[in-house]
Parts: structure tokens; C-alpha cells; sequence
């Protein structure tokens, strides 16, 4: 997966750390489907909370845009699905 992503400006006062965990994530990421997409982002999502990676509301929402940005329609709204399901679930 290209790394293209990470020089978006809107990510520019985003911590490095976090950066570099987000990038390993949507390497390993990339080759799941949309079933074991759920499962997989809760148990990274638990992971980095026990690393004490933590992000706030603000840096979920920039991620989630530069994630969607050049993607299909279809590709922007299965996103905005695995979103919503995390957000349910939590």
C-alpha cells in the first residue's frame, strides 16, 4: 500500500507514532475483506489502547476523510458502514 496518504495536510500535526501504527494497519489491513474488517479494526483498536495510543474525535474524523478521498462512491460508503458498525458496538 502506497504511503501517499500520510503527506495529506490535514495529518500534519498528527503524532508520528500514530501515523506509523495507522500505516502498519492498513498494510495488514489490505487484504481482509469486508467480513473480517470489523473484527480485525476492534482488536487494533484494543491493541493501540493498551500501547496508549489514543485518538481523540477530531484526528478519527481526518482519518476517516483522507481514507475516503479518491475512493469510489461504493468504497467511500463501505467505509462509512464499518464506521457506523464500531461506533454501534462500542
Amino acid at each position: 500500500m502506497s504511503e501517499d496518504w500520510r503527506n495529506n495536510p490535514q495529518l500534519a500535526g498528527m503524532d508520528k507514532t500514530k501515523l506509523d501504527m495507522l500505516q502498519n494497519l492498513a498494510t495488514q489491513g489490505s487484504s481482509k475483506g469486508i467480513n473480517d474488517m470489523l473484527p480485525f479494526l476492534m482488536g487494533a483498536a484494543a491493541q493501540g489502547r493498551k500501547s496508549g495510543l489514543n485518538f481523540n474525535p477530531s484526528e478519527i474524523s481526518t482519518i476517516i476523510e483522507v481514507l475516503k478521498a479518491g475512493k469510489s462512491p461504493e468504497e467511500a460508503q463501505r467505509l462509512d458502514r464499518v464506521v457506523n458498525l464500531m461506533k454501534m458496538i462500542r
